[in-house]
């Protein structure tokens, strides 16, 4: 390797210090096809290594061929001719007119694939045509002549021609390449992987060696095109390269362009490859160097970072602002997929929310319901409220109506679990998922996606008893709400240290109960009743209508009330806010309308856990456990107000 790098070096620095062609004898004189001696290089080098070369528009090339290529009067005038024919029939008449050799066949048969490719020409026309399997023949005769690059080129273009793998020129040009590997470089071996894995993914026994030669040579690795390149189109086959191309791509990361970072962030999202430094790094450089991205970087850098749960808030906040003034001019496709992703990574903008709650008003006849559908959920997810809630719901309504049949099981129930969480769900809505021929189709599946159906069923179901006055049925059966627990949960700390703490407070384990799961699908971390005085009374004495099984028959002794402890942990909330999610929204609502008095014990960043308790509860004991400061969330940097 460092022969091959001292060898190209003098090649190129001391070829202006040599004679001209016509002081060498003629005895001296090389036939074609052989190597060239750096005596026999004319007096201006130079322009040689700078001039285009019949193989220009390919990657890389060979400072020897091209000399020997130039030193030739009359393969420098074919060589110009194959590079500046515009048609197939220029090309085939070469061979007609000229006794090519191998090299020269061979470039014609790659300039024949780029201008079929250029001009959309029938393919399989070029290759009936006998001129071009003259060409094939008079390659495949001397096929170890051939350059480096153009037999490269040569490979790809046979390829893209879509000629017959089995064919035995075929073969013999890809066994020639394999035997050839450790002479290319190492922009030639990026190049061919790149096409490969294109063409035809990981079954390539020829890019499985191609990539092995990648991984052994990765040090040779340079420029941000070929990591970029690799890391999008080779990296997903080969997770040993994928690991030497993101410690260069973090090497390099101050020299990306903002589409360099989009690709690389596509990359590793479609990979589902977290690499917390480099994502580190490409949001540092992308807030400090580039103030002015494109649509199309904003949309798909805000996606990535979605799928890969990365949270960087300033780089939020950048998105959201510059994604703003671009809303109006975006399609429903776009609005869709961007506001999917804000809901995802559980970042609320309200000025991008609120133009997004606009353009959904001023463009009703562009969007589907499918898009209608991914914004109402994505509303709910941030528990967003636009302020022209009620003109927003209207047109939502008049838009849904007579379209629920059409909508596919899952999305029509997340849909109505939505409208739950916003508290705008009718009647037709709760009647149609809840009717005995919905949710027949899920008894007996124990599958995840009909469990997470259930489960939302369950609420739907709360919310038409809670906070639906006026519904009348149906119902979900009483067999039906029974949840199914997670299996493997892992005890936080908060909720052991809710545990500790109650367990002194309540004096006998008979006086509360822990990890309550209700007929409305909502788990109490701990339940307790406590009398006129305050003070906690047994549980299973008394009627539990929440449960699906009571132990206990008697009312409430008058002034008892139920009090319900609600655990809220970092993930329950919005992206460095104080703000519940829509989810838990729902479910603080829900355990209030059941008849509870909630108690909210939440995180702290440093203090372990506060928890914040009504006024209505001034026993000592209790307060101790539960103090009166409410949670703080403090974050580290600023971000946009929240609803």
């Amino acid at each position: 390797m460092a022969a091959r790098l001292v060898r190209r070096c003098c090649w190129r620095h001391f070829g202006a210090f040599v004679s001209t062609p016509s002081a060498v004898p003629a005895s001296l004189l090389v036939p074609a096809g052989k190597v060239v001696m750096a005596r026999a290089l004319p007096q201006a080098p130079f322009t040689l290594f700078h001039t285009s070369s019949p193989s220009s528009w390919a990657d890389g090339f060979s400072v020897k061929e091209e000399v020997e290529d130039s030193r030739n009067p009359e393969h420098k005038v074919i060589g110009e001719l194959i590079e500046t024919a515009t048609s197939p029939q220029e090309l085939l008449q070469l061979s007609e007119l000229h006794d090519l050799n191998s090299n020269q066949a061979s470039l014609t048969i790659t300039q024949l694939s780029r201008l079929a490719a250029e001009k959309k020409l029938e393919k399989e026309s070029i290759l009936q045509d006998e001129r071009f399997q003259q060409l094939i023949i008079i390659m495949d005769s001397q096929i170890s002549q051939v350059w480096n690059n153009t037999l490269v080129n040569l490979l790809k273009s046979l390829y893209s021609l879509g000629m017959d793998g089995n064919r035995r020129e075929m073969q013999s040009v890809e066994q020639e390449v394999l035997w050839r590997l450790r002479r290319l470089t190492f922009r030639q071996l990026a190049s061919l992987a790149e096409f490969l894995a294109v063409k035809q993914g990981k079954e390539s026994k020829l890019l499985s060696e191609v990539i092995k030669k990648l991984e052994l040579r990765w040090t040779e690795l340079e420029g941000t095109r070929t990591v970029v390149m690799l890391m999008g189109k080779v990296g997903h086959i080969s997770p040993a390269l994928m690991d030497r191309l993101e410690d260069k791509a973090l090497e390099l990361a101050e020299q990306f362009n903002p589409d360099d970072i989009r690709k690389i962030t596509l990359a590793l999202a479609y990979q589902n490859r977290r690499c917390v430094p480099l994502l580190r790094a490409l949001s540092y450089h992308l807030i400090q160097k580039h103030p002015e991205l494109s649509l199309n970087v904003l949309l798909d850098l805000i996606f990535a970072y979605g799928k890969l749960n990365f949270h960087q808030p300033q780089v939020f906040q950048k998105l959201a602002t510059d994604l703003h003034p671009h809303v109006s001019m975006m399609t429903p496709v776009e609005v869709t997929r961007c506001i999917r992703s804000f809901a995802l990574l559980k970042w609320l903008s309200l000025p991008l929310f609120e133009a997004i709650a606009q353009y959904a008003l001023d463009n009703t006849k562009q969007l589907s319901v499918t898009h209608l559908c991914s914004i109402i959920l994505s509303f709910a997810r941030l528990n967003f409220q636009p302020s022209g809630s009620e003109d927003f719901f209207n047109m939502v309504h008049e838009e849904l109506q007579g379209q629920l049949d059409n909508l596919e099981p899952h999305l029509l129930t997340d849909l109505v679990w939505s409208l739950c969480v916003l508290q705008q769900v009718k009647a037709p809505y709760l009647q149609r998922v809840l009717a005995p021929n919905f949710h027949a189709q899920i008894r007996g599946d124990q599958s995840l996606k009909a469990q997470n159906l259930r489960l939302k069923l369950i609420h739907i179901n709360a919310a038409a008893k809670l906070e639906s006055p006026d519904y009348r049925g149906p119902f979900l059966p009483a067999e039906m709400l029974s949840t199914v627990e997670p299996a493997g949960e892992k005890v936080t700390l908060l909720q052991s240290s809710l545990r500790e703490a109650l367990a002194g407070v309540l004096g006998s384990q008979d006086n509360g109960r822990f990890d309550v799961r209700t007929i409305y699908g909502w788990q109490i971390d701990a339940e307790m009743v406590l009398n006129s005085e305050n003070k906690p009374l047994p549980l299973k004495n008394f009627a539990a209508p929440h449960l699906l099984h009571s132990e206990g028959t008697k009312p409430l002794p008058a002034g008892a009330r139920r009090v319900a402890f609600l655990r809220w942990e970092f993930p329950n909330f919005s992206n460095r806010s104080k703000d519940l999610l829509g989810r838990y929204v729902m479910a603080r609502r829900h355990i209030q309308a059941a008849g509870f008095l909630v108690v909210d014990v939440s995180t702290a960043r440093k203090t372990g856990w506060l928890g914040r308790s009504p006024a209505c509860l001034p026993t000592p004991g209790l307060a101790t456990v539960i103090p009166s400061r409410p949670p703080v969330r403090q974050p580290e940097g600023g971000r946009e107000g929240t609803s």
